[in-house]
């Protein structure tokens, strides 16, 4: 429960001196300021103070300049003799005064805050590349309460020993090294966790720049489209320590999730941030973010204080956690491309003087860079954009995207209280030391008890289970062989055509690993046998089917070739629209049959093959021998006189009886699978796909041949494409599409299980993928054995109509609507026009919507479904 509880909340660390300075930083109305930044600046080092103000920074004897910053309050500064001993140090900060009290706008005229934040904005991306890498020491404390629960579980938390307003702690302290332009690598040194034993990695909360076009999937104030999102308003400025500081209070246009409010404080002249205070909300959790800058070399100011803030309820759970990340120890290597320092002109207020130069295409991006010392900000960001692209065309690996490595050292978990109070920057409060006592002698007891339930789990694995055959199990015998049993709990069910139906399926694995000679590959054979079988008991009718292959697997290279073959029960559709469940449940509550299905006996052989993420093929040989089958149970619980089962055979525009003949198929099948442009990551070495940044392109062939020991038989050649993508518009929207298209060659002879079958839905559920199915659409009465267009797209809004209520937009609610379309030759122009509330109570989505054939109305209804960001990868 402890870990659910941290991961409902989160929805979402060298030489000891005996000395040093310690004390508290308060306001000069005496309240503690936490979080404080407090650095030393001849070190180019510092610390936070503690949620109290409460500071302690070891020293070694000397003279040092301790300079205390706090957003909104004048930063002090003090110098300081350490001997051999502590000196007590405290400061009082007052809050800051502006040169500007109150802006005033006259009319026509703009706010001072447009030319400051256009001229940063033009200079992001210069102040991310400026350092090519940089090497800092990070200590992380998460700190969260759980400060309420539903009544009927706060018996059971506190059995559990999650106790509420109980301050549960996380700490950790990694080395990590950040290189231009994606690579980030993290090494542990040391965690120490309250409770469960979780680890806590910084990078993902100190990795996101404000530089960036967004900041965790929310449009930062910096991006190139900050204008069309938010309004900024210069509230005052003020020098401090020989700079001058803009304030500018960042206001969205719309309010709500993905885009940030507060303050953002700007360097004048350098056009960098000095600290900033903004807070967005993410799935109906507040968010709020604090950072502090400081100079590290001259021009270059970096965060060195960080903290997060995250609050909301779900379910009727409420909580708070709290995240402090206090980075030093910095070392950075510049890029030597970008050590020049242009004056930049906002050409929209000041006057262009003659030598501020152009860019020009001709010359190569550095020479545009040396030669300019006076820039407008458009001309400036050209430059700087064509500087980065060709950077990212030199590099070897330009398809990745992002690189990670998290690594955690041997004795991370190991460091004994000592270490942890000469590593800790801040003291830690009084609810968070009561937290550790508690949960330091809670680890024990539960450490015991997951070693004896451990040792009681290995002893039951080798023992069969008999219950296992329904709800799954493997079972492992050494030297790679393994067997088992998948769920068959699930395959009892109840159909018109077997009644009541039971089946049961299992594996025998054989697996052999083989180290590559030449590399760190490791190739992975696999040959495996998968029978299956089924009894219905109205039917009277037993099926058995049995599917053996072999697989061989070397880094992301796949290989799967074998044959199936068997007598064997089928929907028309062999992506099978409806499952066993749903249609049993269809069937004996509502006697609504929508299940259609028909019997083969047949052999197929397959093979696949991925060459890549990016790109796959395969083929298939089929024989088989097919027979229509009929209802032959007409059981329901719902009998109302009048209403009867729909016969096995599928209504259709086009098929004639002779569709559904007994024949036999000897069908040749050739697919493909590509995404143009596929972009990647890599963790560990290891890489993976980024499947969003590519669209999915399918080519599909399927040859019917004639004349099977002159029987009736298919004769038909079917070929189709499809191309299915999403695109972000900012935060402004998401464009989810799936398009398809195709055509009979030749229909010289189709049976019904060979036509084209589209994704249809005459139930309340609706498909989880939101461009994959049809939402209204009878299953069989459009499918077709001529040429076919269709297309589903869904577009999921930030504000459209309910979400234009900010109370709607932060709780996570989201609005969606879709259009979806078919046409065969037979058919009417198939159109679907709905809208949804997505997020619903975080999980859930409901769809209302109806269809029209040629323009009338045909049919409507309600659909529920998961919401939409659970959608499922399009990869392969």
């Amino acid at each position: 429960m402890r870990l659910i509880f941290l991961v409902m909340l989160f929805l979402g660390g060298g030489a000891l001196y005996a000395q040093g300075i310690r004390g508290k930083v308060m306001s000069d109305s005496g309240e503690p300021l936490a979080y404080a930044s407090v650095y030393i600046r001849n070190l180019g080092d510092g610390i936070p103070s503690n949620q109290n103000g409460v500071y302690e920074f070891r020293l070694k004897p000397g003279l040092y300049d301790v300079l205390v910053q706090f957003i909104g309050y004048e930063s002090v500064l003090k110098t300081v003799e350490v001997r051999n001993d502590w000196v007590e140090l405290d400061f009082s900060l007052k809050e800051q005064v502006f040169g500007l009290q109150e802006v005033i706008v006259q009319s026509g005229q703009e706010d001072p805050a447009l030319t400051v934040m256009r001229k940063a904005i033009s200079k992001a991306k210069y102040h991310r590349l400026q350092v090519k890498q940089y090497t800092m020491q990070v200590y992380l404390k998460g700190t969260g309460k759980l400060t309420n629960a539903p009544f009927f579980l706060k018996k059971k938390l506190k059995e559990e020993g999650l106790n509420l307003d109980e301050a549960y702690t996380t700490e950790s302290v990694s080395e990590i090294t950040v290189t231009q332009p994606n690579k980030v690598e993290e090494k542990v040194i040391s965690i120490r966790t309250s409770g469960d034993n979780n680890s806590a990695s910084p990078a993902p909360y100190i990795g996101a720049s404000f530089y960036n076009e967004k900041v965790n999937e929310a449009i930062s104030p910096l991006s190139r489209s900050a204008f069309a999102y938010y309004k900024f308003t210069l509230v005052g400025s003020y020098y401090e320590n020989d700079v001058y500081i803009n304030k500018i209070k960042v206001t969205p246009r719309s309010r709500g999730e993905n885009v940030f409010e507060g303050y953002i404080y700007i360097i004048d002249e350098l056009w960098a941030i000095h600290s900033l205070d903004l807070q967005t909300s993410l799935m109906g959790f507040k968010i709020r973010v604090n950072q502090i800058y400081a100079p590290i070399e001259p021009n270059v100011w970096m965060p060195t204080t960080h903290t997060y803030n995250f609050g909301g309820k779900i379910f009727g759970f409420e909580g708070e956690y709290k995240y402090l990340a206090s980075v030093r120890d910095y070392h950075i290597t510049l890029n030597p491309d970008l050590v020049v320092e242009a004056e930049i002109i906002d050409e929209k207020v000041q006057e262009v003087p003659k030598e501020a130069i152009k860019f020009n295409k001709r010359n190569a991006s550095l020479e545009n860079l040396a030669d300019g010392d006076k820039l407008t900000r458009k001309e400036f960001r050209k430059m700087i954009n064509d500087y980065e692209k060709e950077s990212l065309k030199q590099r070897d690996d330009a398809e990745v995207i992002r690189e990670t490595s998290y690594k955690v050292d041997s004795l991370a978990n190991k460091r004994d209280i000592s270490y942890w109070d000469s590593i800790r920057p801040v003291q830690l409060t009084m609810d968070e030391l009561k937290g550790y006592k508690r949960d330091d002698s809670l680890a024990v007891v539960e450490a015991a008890k997951e070693s004896k339930s451990d040792s009681v789990s290995r002893a039951a694995k080798r023992k069969f289970n008999p219950l296992e055959i329904l709800t799954g199990g493997d079972y492992y015998f050494g030297k790679g062989v393994s067997a088992g049993f998948h769920t068959n709990l699930a395959k009892l069910s109840y159909n018109t055509v077997e009644g009541t139906k039971v089946g049961l399926s299992g594996f025998v694995r054989f697996r052999e690993k083989v180290k590559l000679a030449d590399s760190l590959t490791t190739r992975t054979r696999d040959f495996v046998i998968r029978p299956e079988f089924r009894y219905g008991f109205a039917s009277q009718q037993s099926y058995g089917k049995v599917d053996i292959y072999r697989t061989v697997s070397s880094g992301v290279s796949r290989i799967r070739m074998g044959v199936q073959g068997g007598s064997y029960i089928y929907q028309y559709n062999n992506e099978d629209p409806i499952s066993e469940f749903v249609n049993a449940a269809y069937t004996l509550l509502f006697r609504q049959n929508y299940m259609k299905l028909y019997e083969q006996d047949f052999v197929n052989g397959y093979y696949r093959k991925v060459v890549n993420e990016a790109f796959s093929f395969g083929g298939e040989i089929l024989w088989a021998y097919r027979r229509e089958l009929f209802n032959q149970s007409d059981f329901s619980y719902f009998n109302k006189e009048g209403e009867s089962f729909t016969p096995n055979r599928p209504a259709n525009l086009e098929a004639p009886p002779v569709a559904f003949n007994n024949h036999e198929a000897f069908n040749i099948s050739l697919n493909a699978v590509w995404r143009p442009g596929l972009k990647y990551g890599i963790r560990n070495e290891r890489r993976y796909p980024i499947y969003t940044t590519a669209p999915r392109l399918s080519l599909n062939y399927t040859k019917g041949l004639p004349n099977i020991r002159g029987s009736e038989s298919s004769d038909f050649d079917l070929l189709e494409a499809g191309i299915e993508h999403k695109f972000d518009f900012g935060v402004s929207g998401t464009l989810h599409f799936n398009l398809n298209a195709g055509s009979f060659l030749n229909r010289n002879q189709v049976y019904f299980m060979d036509y084209k079958h589209f994704g249809g839905n005459r139930t309340i559920f609706s498909d989880m993928g939101v461009a994959s199915n049809y939402r209204f659409m009878d299953y069989y009465r459009f499918s077709t054995q001529t040429e076919f267009v269709g297309t589903i797209v869904h577009y999921q809004f930030r504000k459209f109509l309910l979400t234009q209520l900010p109370m709607l937009r932060f709780t996570g609610l989201k609005e969606n609507i879709f259009f979806n379309y078919l046409k065969t030759k037979e058919s009417p122009h198939y159109m679907e026009i709905g809208y949804s509330l997505d997020n619903l109570f975080r999980f859930f989505r409901i769809e209302i919507g109806a269809g029209f054939e040629n323009g009338n109305y045909s049919t409507s209804g309600i659909r529920f479904g998961v919401a939409s960001f659970i959608n499922i990868s399009m990869g392969e």
